[in-house]
C-alpha cells in the first residue's frame, strides 16, 4: 500500500510562506508522507472550470499557508478532489485560514491522527453564456460580484430566479454570495451574515440607487440567470472570489447556481464559529487577529 500525500499551497512571492511550506514539507516526508508544493499563481484563466495544479487529486490532506485570499485561490484549484484543507493564516483577518502559525504543528499533528473536525462548505458556479456558447466558468466558496470598472457608475442587472423575474438591480454592482462569503464583501455592503453550515445564496446590491432593492437569500436549488438591462459605454466586470475577472457584453447571461460540490475545511478545536466573528467583527470587546 503507498503512503499518504498531503499538498502544501502558499501564498504567492511570500518568503515568509515559502520557509514555512518547505518546513513543514520536511516534516511530513519525515512521517513518511509524500509532499506536493505549490505556490499559489496571482492570475489564473478566467474561461476554464478546472485549473490544472502541481498537488494531484491523490492527496488525503491540503495545507494551505498565508491568508484567506490564498485559500480561496486554493479551493478554486483543488477543493473539487474532496481533501480537506487546513488553513494556516500567515497575517491579515483570517475568517478561513484560523489556525495561527503557532499552532501549526500540534494541528496537523491531530490532522494526521484523524482527530480534527471536518466542516463542509457549498460552493457556487457561475458560467457565462454568449451568443447561446460558454465561454467562461468557474467555481467560488465566496462570492461573484458584477461591477462597472469605472467609478461612481450605476448599473442595472435583471435577476431572474428559475426562469421567473426577480427585479432589476439598480445600483453599483451585485454581489451573489454564498454563506462562506457573507462575512466578506457581502458585510462590507450591508449584506447578512449567514452561518456557513447553510446552503443558501445571497444577493446584495452595492450602493443600491433606491430603498426598494434589498439584500435577499436564495434556496441552493434555485438556477440564477443575471443579464445587463441596459447597454453600457463602460467595461462592466464579471469577479470570482475577488480574483479572478471576465469583462462582459450586452447580451451576456451570467447563470449561477449551486455547484453540486462542498469545499472541506478542518474546524480549528476549541472555537466556534460565533467566537471567530466575536473576534475577527469585535463583537462584545473581541480583540482582532486572535
Amino acid at each position: 500500500m503507498g503512503s499518504d500525500e498531503v499538498g502544501i499551497i502558499y501564498k504567492y512571492n511570500h518568503e515568509p510562506a515559502l520557509r514555512e511550506a518547505q518546513n513543514l514539507a520536511g516534516w511530513f516526508e519525515k512521517k513518511g508522507i509524500s509532499v506536493y508544493l505549490e505556490e499559489m499563481m496571482p492570475k489564473e484563466p478566467s474561461d476554464l472550470l478546472e485549473h490544472s495544479s502541481a498537488v494531484p487529486p491523490t492527496v488525503r490532506w491540503v495545507v494551505v499557508m498565508g491568508g484567506d485570499g490564498t485559500l480561496l485561490g486554493a479551493a478554486r484549484r483543488v477543493g473539487r478532489y474532496g481533501a480537506p484543507m487546513l488553513g494556516v493564516n500567515l497575517g491579515g483577518l483570517g475568517f478561513l485560514t484560523n489556525i495561527p502559525l503557532e499552532r501549526l504543528y500540534p494541528m496537523v499533528e491531530s490532522m494526521v491522527a484523524g482527530k480534527l473536525d471536518v466542516e463542509s462548505r457549498m460552493t457556487l458556479k457561475a458560467t457565462v453564456v454568449r451568443d447561446g456558447r460558454e465561454v467562461c466558468s468557474s467555481h467560488v466558496l465566496n462570492d461573484i460580484v458584477i461591477n462597472k470598472n469605472a467609478l461612481a457608475r450605476i448599473i442595472d442587472l435583471q435577476v431572474k430566479v428559475d426562469g421567473e423575474p426577480l427585479t432589476v438591480f439598480r445600483a453599483d454592482g451585485l454581489i451573489v454570495s454564498t454563506p462562506t462569503g457573507s462575512t466578506a464583501y457581502n458585510l462590507a455592503a450591508g449584506g447578512p451574515v449567514v452561518h456557513p453550515s447553510m446552503d443558501t445564496f445571497i444577493f446584495t446590491p452595492i450602493c443600491a440607487f433606491t430603498l426598494n432593492n434589498r439584500p435577499i437569500i436564495i434556496p441552493k436549488t434555485a438556477t440564477v440567470c443575471i443579464t445587463m438591462a441596459k447597454e453600457s459605454e463602460e467595461t462592466v466586470m464579471l469577479t470570482f472570489d475577488g480574483q479572478v475577472g471576465f469583462d462582459l457584453q450586452f447580451g451576456d447571461q451570467v447563470v449561477i447556481s449551486n455547484s453540486g460540490y462542498r469545499i472541506k475545511l478542518f474546524r480549528a478545536p476549541g472555537r466556534s464559529y460565533f467566537d471567530i466573528l466575536r473576534t475577527k467583527l469585535m463583537w462584545g470587546g473581541g480583540q482582532p487577529g486572535r
